[in-house]
């Protein structure tokens, strides 16, 4: 899992049937300090997240087929969680 930024939607008018009624973002990883990452990615929205909202991303495709109800859906990463704060606690 990691921490993103949702950066912009993903229109698409032709998509699997898993992604119907799903909204679709692209994210950017977030580093602990929390500047920007040079990583994107496309993550599939289980929470209701919306542009400029802080995300948890979760890169376990197997959780999101169980949660779907499909086996075959070709989900790697979907947003779970939408991420009020954090602190860094150094030991």
């Amino acid at each position: 899992m990691f921490i993103a930024k949702v950066i912009s939607p993903v229109v698409s008018t032709a998509k699997v049937d898993a992604y119907k009624g799903r909204k679709i973002f692209l994210v950017q990883r977030l580093n602990l300090d929390r500047t920007m990452a040079d990583e994107d990615t496309v993550a599939i929205d289980f929470v209701d997240a919306g542009v400029g909202d802080i995300v948890l991303v979760s890169q376990e495709g197997g959780a999101a087929r169980k949660i779907l109800g499909d086996p075959q859906a070709p989900i790697r990463s979907f947003i779970v969680g939408i991420v009020d704060d954090w602190d860094l606690i150094e030991e």
